[in-house]
């Protein structure tokens, strides 16, 4: 009996393909490297297989069964009926003027979120999305202003990545994404099952092979996941935004299911499992987070959390409520932590401009202007570079 003559007769599929119907072929990007070691054994095949295919498709990026020419003719015809290869099209693709690149895509049903790619002098970052939406509503993040519509599947998450390097391949500059932060749309440990599948993926030597050390899980400080990360080894960032739980549950209504002690506590264990620091993510609000005040407070907060404070000036969405604290305020907010010792960086913020940069991601479903005018700011201009796909 062939592969696809068993599946038709309703033989399982591996574990995260458990809605799909009898006919439905499974996505190779939701495969782990065991996952389709097992899928091919179930049914006689080596298990060798598995590896010969995920070369073919990380490393080579063929995508067509008929040019996997070390495997025989006849597993390559059963195959192409079960597996298929569907990426996340790309409904459009915005460039800033600072070189940041927001990609927004089709995750079906009318669903879309947005991926961001973040250029620096050592570096090309990808900020992926974890899910539609978000049940975490922070205030200054404009993805919590929409709920949770769905959890985003592995392949949609390993996907963005695919979508993404190919992208970069066919610009013909030989640039390769080398880190990736799950701090896009959706709290990551909300949907952690598939962020974590995904991730295995991603780090794997038959998969993307990146450096577990180029990957970062941020989180609005869900503790009963956090553990997670440490087994996972990857870094951790937590969005504080709050030196104190009065302020901190005003901005972050999570805060008030778990505050500040029990957050820090989990951010100690997570040091003492893994030996790396935690990027503590503080965002500076106007008159709530960006006063002198606040800027000791924090510091004496994080004292004894091995951490590095990531400061990140307030950026602007619809209806936030929150204004952008002075470039005057934000620098001296930056000063005083590191006069009191802090490990510290301010964050330059990147794709302002055409709403790409921390809090400013959503759906094209919700009510955002594309681009924003930025000509007062320190990037300067305005010109968008815009292009519009299928």
């Amino acid at each position: 009996m062939t592969l696809s003559e068993q599946t038709q007769q309703g033989l399982s599929t591996p574990a995260d393909q458990s809605t799909a119907t009898q006919t439905e072929v499974v996505n190779f990007y939701s495969f782990t490297l065991p996952d389709l070691e097992a899928f091919l054994k179930k049914y006689g095949k080596e298990k060798f297989r598995a590896q010969q295919i995920f070369k073919w498709v990380y490393e080579q990026r063929v995508t067509d069964f008929d040019q996997m020419l070390n495997l025989s003719k006849d597993l390559r015809s059963e195959l192409k009926n079960l597996i298929t290869f569907k990426l996340p099209p790309v409904l459009k693709h915005l460039i800033s003027v600072d070189g940041t690149q927001k990609f927004l895509f089709d995750v079906r049903d009318g669903n879309s979120i947005e991926a961001v790619v973040i250029p620096s002098d050592d570096r090309l970052t990808l900020c992926v999305s974890s899910e539609i939406g978000c049940n975490m509503a922070c205030q200054f993040c404009f993805t919590g202003k929409q709920k949770l519509k769905r959890r985003l599947t592995a392949d949609e998450i390993v996907g963005q990545f695919m979508v993404v390097q190919d992208s970069l391949d066919k610009e013909g500059k030989g640039r390769k994404l080398s880190n990736i932060v799950f701090m896009g749309m959706g709290e990551p440990l909300d949907n952690s099952d598939n962020v974590f599948k995904a991730i295995e993926v991603i780090h794997s030597p038959w998969g993307v092979n990146l450096s577990k050390k180029k990957i970062t899980v941020s989180t609005s400080g869900l503790i009963p996941e956090m553990y997670k990360v440490a087994e996972a080894k990857v870094r951790l960032a937590v969005s504080l935004n709050g030196w104190s739980d009065e302020v901190r549950s005003q901005v972050m209504p999570i805060n008030k299911k778990y505050p500040l002690k029990d957050l820090l506590d989990e951010c100690r264990r997570y040091y003492r499992a893994t030996g790396e620091k935690i990027t503590m993510e503080y965002v500076l609000l106007k008159g709530v987070t960006d006063q002198i005040d606040h800027a000791r407070a924090l510091v004496k907060l994080l004292r004894d959390v091995p951490c590095k404070i990531n400061i990140i000036p307030f950026n602007e969405h619809p209806g936030s409520g929150f204004e952008r604290p002075s470039d005057e305020t934000v620098q001296a907010f930056h000063q005083e932590t590191m006069k009191l010792g802090a490990q510290v960086l301010l964050r330059r913020t990147m794709g302002r401009d055409i709403f790409a940069a921390c809090g400013q991601l959503t759906t094209k479903n919700v009510e955002r202007p594309e681009t924003m005018d930025i000509s007062n700011s320190k990037i300067g201009g305005t010109n968008v570079r815009s292009f519009s796909r299928g």
